[in-house]
């Protein structure tokens, strides 16, 4: 019995995992305050012919920060309705564009 009792084992209390669902996707425009547009590129076997289809969907997500720019990849998660069309929000940047760190590189040269 005490064997027994001494390899059970205790859960310790970790973070919270988090339910919402995350999706990973590309900027395609930051022409709205505080808002992203995200497409998303979905791969998926055809149900009968099985070759493999691409299917793209666009979700507007919110950036509080405006920190996000075209052609930079991004975590975004579910959140509560924000807009009409906001369901999401801003998690990480994954990935600078090296589109963006041109403009950067133009602006700091004109300003001097």
């Amino acid at each position: 019995m005490a064997d027994t009792a001494s390899t059970a084992v205790v859960a310790t209390p970790e973070a919270p995992v988090s339910r919402r669902n995350e999706k990973v996707g590309l900027v395609v425009s930051t022409k709205m305050q505080k808002t992203i547009v995200v497409e998303i590129e979905m791969r998926k076997a055809h149900p009968k012919y099985k070759r493999v289809m691409k299917s793209n969907k666009k979700f507007y997500a919110h950036d509080e920060l405006n920190s996000a720019r075209v052609g930079d990849v991004v975590r975004i998660r579910e959140a509560r309705p924000l807009s009409k069309l906001k369901r999401w929000s801003l998690e990480e940047i994954v990935r600078r564009s090296s589109l963006s760190q041109l403009d950067e590189k133009k602006t700091v040269a004109e300003a001097k």
